[in-house]
């Protein structure tokens, strides 16, 4: 007697795997921000990464787009198993897959750095600081570094600058090594533990930071993917303000005369204003507003010293 033969196994294509796992990641309530804004992005990201696939690859209906192109069952399960990590450890996905990207460049991250996401990036890539630097600036200072990848953008932006990347956390500045090294960069950005810009005597012609802001209330309403990264690079203390009120006390007399601070603030403007209501500065348009990401000139530092000692003094 001859036996039916088993029915072939379901085809199962790129965009369904990607349909799946955004499914899986809304109704697991994950949270979004670390290089991604909604589930079907991220999705894509860790279904794409998986595969050793471009993270540019097109998807789409289109007969002849990737997302038609079947998966053999063993990376299903490789794809399945990093979609149950995602959801059991709610670690950033960068975190999973070690990499990160900012401006279109790739920058290898892990637990011991935040994940980058600075909209100081797409200032250096767009252009937007260069009219506000002198004819001869050649030294930037990229100061909570991090992983390292402003520092590496700035250098990319400026070939003709040397670049400084300082942080307080040993661990940090040992991920931003891997990542001066892997772009090529080791002769032009220089990295330097230091506790605000204690080690960090310039002058500069531009400094870049962007600090720990995040004020308390808001730390304690985090969720798991925000305090799955180093703390030491989101809390700013009561009101957001801690590091950015030393920082502002202190540079400039770190800073040449026609120097400017970068500084992002993410969502705390109402906080920075209220701390330093007569300071005058400029904000930078991003592609989260106008409200994150603020200029400051030496001048106006300078101008707005004794004012500003006296609220560090005694806030």
């Amino acid at each position: 007697m001859v036996r039916p033969s088993a029915a072939p196994a379901a085809r199962v294509t790129i965009g369904e795997l990607i349909a799946r796992g955004s499914r899986r990641l809304t109704e697991a309530g994950v949270a979004f921000g670390h290089g991604t804004t909604n589930a079907r992005d991220e999705a894509a990201w860790l279904v794409l990464w998986c595969l050793g696939l471009p993270l540019d690859s097109p998807l789409g209906d289109e007969p002849d787009s990737i997302s038609n192109r079947p998966v053999a069952p063993a990376d299903q399960a490789r794809v399945a198993t990093l979609f149950d990590d995602r959801i059991a450890t709610r670690k950033p996905a960068a975190y999973l897959t070690r990499e990160a990207w900012l401006a279109g460049v790739p920058f290898y991250v892990d637990e011991r750095a935040i994940v980058p996401r600075s909209f100081i990036a797409e200032l250096l890539a767009d252009g937007s600081i260069d009219g506000w630097l002198s004819d001869r600036t050649r030294r930037v200072l990229d100061l909570c570094t991090g992983n390292g990848s402003l520092a590496c953008l700035a250098a990319m932006a400026w070939p003709e600058v040397a670049v400084t990347g300082a942080d307080l956390s040993p661990d940090a500045l040992a991920v931003a090594r891997i990542n001066v090294d892997k772009h090529g960069l080791q002769a032009r950005v220089q990295l330097v533990e230091s506790d605000g810009l204690a080690a960090c005597p310039g002058p500069w012609d531009l400094i870049l930071c962007n600090p720990p802001y995040v004020n308390a209330q808001s730390m304690a309403r985090l969720p798991p993917e925000y305090r799955a990264e180093p703390a030491l690079a989101l809390a700013g203390g009561p009101d957001g303000m801690d590091f950015v009120r030393r920082l502002l006390q202190d540079a400039p007399a770190r800073m040449r005369e026609d120097a400017v601070l970068v500084l992002e603030i993410g969502n705390e403007r109402a906080f920075f204003e209220a701390a330093f209501p007569e300071l005058p500065v400029f904000w930078l348009e991003t592609s989260a507003g106008s409200d994150q990401v603020l200029l400051i000139t030496r001048q106006a530092l300078s101008g707005a010293g004794a004012g500003m000692a006296g609220r560090v003094a005694g806030k």
